[in-house]
C-alpha cells in the first residue's frame, strides 16, 4: 500500500483495506493492513450513525415545538408530515446500544437553540419548556399527535403570532 494513501484518497484506501481484510478473512497472509486507521474508521461509522439519529431527534423536537407554538400556521401540516419522516429515518438507523449514548437533555437543548435562532424577530416568550419533556421511545415511535399532547400547555397557548415588522405590538 502506498504511504499516505489514507490522507490523500480515503476512498482508494478504504477499498484497498476492505480487499486486504477479505483476503485475511479467507486465511491469506496479508502484511499491509493499516490497523490503526481501520479501527478508527470502524469506530467513526458507529459515531456517524449515532450523530445521524441525534440529528433526526433534534429535527423531530423542533417540528413538534413549532407545531405546538403555531398550530394554525400555513406550514403546520408540512411540519407534521416532516415529524413522521424524521421518525422513520431515526428508527431505521437506531440501534439498542445508542440508548445509553443519546443525551436527550443535550438534544433538546440543541432543538431549543435552533428554534430560538429562527425566531429572533419575535421577542414574545414562547411556551417551550425549559427542560426536556420528551421520552426517547415515544420520540421514535409515537404518533405526532400523541407527542404534541405530551407537551405542557395547550397548542398555541400564550403565543402571539408573528407580526409584520412595521405593525404595532398587540
Amino acid at each position: 500500500m502506498p504511504d499516505g494513501l489514507y490522507e490523500r484518497d480515503v476512498l482508494a484506501w478504504s477499498q484497498h483495506q476492505a480487499d486486504l481484510l477479505r483476503r485475511f478473512g479467507r486465511g491469506e497472509r496479508v502484511n499491509d493492513v493499516d490497523w490503526a486507521n481501520v479501527a478508527e474508521e470502524i469506530e467513526d461509522v458507529g459515531l456517524s450513525e449515532l450523530h445521524a439519529v441525534e440529528s433526526y431527534l433534534v429535527l423531530i423536537m423542533v417540528h413538534l415545538l413549532k407545531t405546538q407554538a403555531w398550530p394554525d400556521d400555513t406550514a403546520a401540516d408540512h411540519w407534521y408530515s416532516e415529524i413522521a419522516a424524521f421518525q422513520d429515518n431515526a428508527v431505521s438507523r437506531f440501534t439498542p446500544s445508542m440508548r445509553q449514548r443519546i443525551d436527550l437533555t443535550g438534544v433538546y437543548g440543541r432543538a431549543l437553540r435552533r428554534l430560538r435562532m429562527g425566531d429572533r424577530r419575535n421577542k414574545d416568550p414562547r411556551p417551550w419548556p425549559d427542560t426536556n419533556p420528551f421520552d426517547l421511545d415515544r420520540l421514535l415511535r409515537a404518533d405526532p399527535d400523541d407527542l404534541l399532547h405530551d407537551l405542557p400547555g395547550e397548542p398555541g397557548a400564550g403565543v402571539t403570532p408573528p407580526r409584520e415588522p412595521d405593525a404595532p405590538p398587540r
